[in-house]
Formats: structure tokens, sequence, C-alpha cells
């Protein structure tokens, strides 16, 4: 069966010109679109890593108190273990307590600083 070109159809120049526009428009939204969402992924990757690097480093940290603590503990049991007498031991725990007190001021200063610049490094990893 021969078609003759009366049953053909064709699509008018403009009608052709306005899907083609329309396409094209569609595919720069699409691409836009996907290059918005890549950034915000990598933002979110970057703020999660600097995070966990807070994190980890706000951990180890405190690790490093906590056997300082208990080294301290250690020395200064094995300290009352040779004390002499009652005043000794009063004054061994005298001393203690104050190095103690001092130390976990310290320690708690220290642990405020490092939370705090790594809330910071998080928040502007998010600019």
């Amino acid at each position: 069966m021969a078609r003759n070109q009366s049953d053909s159809f064709e699509i008018p120049p403009e009608m052709r010109a306005f899907a083609e526009k329309s396409f094209e428009q569609a595919r720069q939204a699409f691409e836009g679109f996907v290059s918005a969402a890549s950034r915000t992924v990598t933002t979110f990757e970057g703020q999660a890593e600097t995070a966990r690097k807070g994190a980890r480093d706000i951990g180890q940290t405190a690790m490093a108190f906590a056997q300082k603590n208990i080294a301290q503990s250690f020395e200064f049991a094995e300290k009352l273990v040779r004390a002499r007498d009652v005043d000794e031991i009063l004054k061994l725990q005298a001393e203690y307590i104050k190095e103690q007190m001092q130390t976990l001021s310290e320690q708690a200063k220290q642990l405020g600083d490092r939370t705090s610049e790594a809330v910071k490094n998080t928040a502007s990893a998010q600019h």
C-alpha cells in the first residue's frame, strides 16, 4: 500500500521549534536539579566528615583524660598504702582532692573548647 502525500502528517516548523525548545528547557532544568542535588550531597558528606572528626577528637581527648585520672588514682592509692599514720592519710587525701579538682576543672575547660571548636568547624562546613 503506497502512501501518498495527502496521507502524511507534517509537524509545522513552529510546533517543532516549540517542542525542541521545551525539551531543551526540561533537559537544562533536570541537569540543574541533578547538579544541585550533587552539591547538596557533597556538602552533607563534608559536614558529616567534619562532625566525625570532631567527635573522634573529643572522644580521644576524653579517653586520655580518663587514663590520666585513673593513673593519678592509682598513685594516690599507692601513697595511701605507704602512709605511716592517720595525719599523713588526711594530708594525702586533701592534696589529692585539691589536685583532682584542678585537673577536672582544666579537663572540663579543654573538652568545652574542643566541643565548641568541633561545632564551629561543622557549622563552617555547611557554608
